[in-house]
């Protein structure tokens, strides 16, 4: 039975863990670029640098981010380090680029997993950019956020700071049951803290959240991006719910998550799109193959979804022979 108490919640979350890989804290794991829809409308050219450092304190039970993070606290000047090696390896790649998103599996403006002494560095790295990206718990938003945004502002033409933070839905019951230690007022106090220091606000929502029954899916989905949209995002990230992290397993096990298919994740996509009021929706494109059930056409279901992403305007369904997605019943 999952626990009702943090402290047991946190246990159930730990005891069910893996293996933790042996991370290099003074590399990073991973840079990818891809093209997003702007707030201007026009389309930026974006890195993702996958850094490494400390795990988030928060035990999410529906996380499995850890596993990219290592036990101890980062050590000074390896977080530079790794943000330098990136770029370096962006421009040997001749990759031109104006948004960079540093994520690091837990937060920004956690000292222990990006040491404050560490900010300038950080912040000269990131010359020529338009928009530097980073994540963060709601909580720890407020005056880490100030000391930050000073370290860019020591600077000629600094990057316009936007911080991504995950709501991951709307209905407090399961935003209570997923241990994440907030609730939807302290988020959206973290928003009115961001939008008073003019930082850009992103917001992460869960498709096919645990505790949320199957047929409230759709109308939670609709609620937490009203509910996003209210506190200002100028984007909303739609993250399919993973399992894998053991915790899910249980709770898929207990009845009380269903892990999503292509389809799902679709008719989630087609529904933002057609009760959004305003922002921008993408959904998360990383790992789509292991939501999809037929192999043949995975691969035209993720084009189809990345240019509903960055046109913002929802196209024909595929058509696959071989599965019958998209064919007439």
């Amino acid at each position: 039975m999952y626990p009702t108490v943090r402290a047991a919640r946190d246990r159930f979350v730990l005891e069910r863990r893996g293996p933790r890989p042996q991370l290099d804290p003074w590399r990073h794991q991973d840079v990818i670029v891809e093209d997003e829809l702007s707030h201007l409308g026009t389309i930026a050219r974006s890195a993702t640098v996958f850094l490494t450092g400390k795990e988030c304190p928060w035990r999410c039970v529906m996380c499995d981010l850890w596993r990219y993070t290592t036990p101890h606290d980062t050590p000074r000047g390896a977080i530079p380090a790794q943000l330098a090696a990136a770029r370096a390896a962006l421009s040997s790649r001749r990759e031109s680029i104006g948004q960079i998103k540093l994520y690091n599996a837990s937060n920004f403006f956690d000292d222990h997993a990006v040491p404050e002494s560490d900010h300038a560095a950080i912040v000269s790295e990131l010359h020529g950019l338009d928009r530097v990206i980073v994540e963060s718990h709601p909580a720890l938003v407020g005056t880490r956020v100030d000391r930050f945004l000073h370290a860019l502002n020591t600077v000629p033409a600094a990057p316009r700071l936007e911080v991504a933070m995950g709501l991951e839905t709307a209905n407090p019951e399961a935003l209570e049951r997923l241990n994440k230690g907030i609730a939807l007022e302290d988020f959206a106090a973290a928003a009115t803290e961001l939008r008073r220091r003019s930082v850009d606000l992103r917001v992460f929502v869960l498709i096919s959240p645990p505790f949320i029954p199957i047929p409230e899916q759709d109308r939670w989905l609709c609620e937490s991006l009203d509910f996003a949209f209210a506190c200002g995002a100028s984007i909303v990230s739609l993250i399919p719910t993973r399992d894998g992290n053991g915790a899910m397993e249980a709770l898929a096990a207990s009845g009380l998550y269903a892990r999503p298919d292509l389809s799902d994740i679709e008719r989630s996509v087609e529904l933002a799109h057609q009760t959004r009021r305003t922002g921008r929706v993408s959904v998360d494109l990383w790992d789509l193959e292991r939501f999809a059930r037929c192999p043949h056409c995975v691969d035209s279901r993720r084009r189809r979804l990345q240019a509903i992403n960055l046109e913002q305007c929802v196209r024909p369904s595929v058509v696959c022979d071989r599965c019958g997605h998209g064919q007439a019943a």
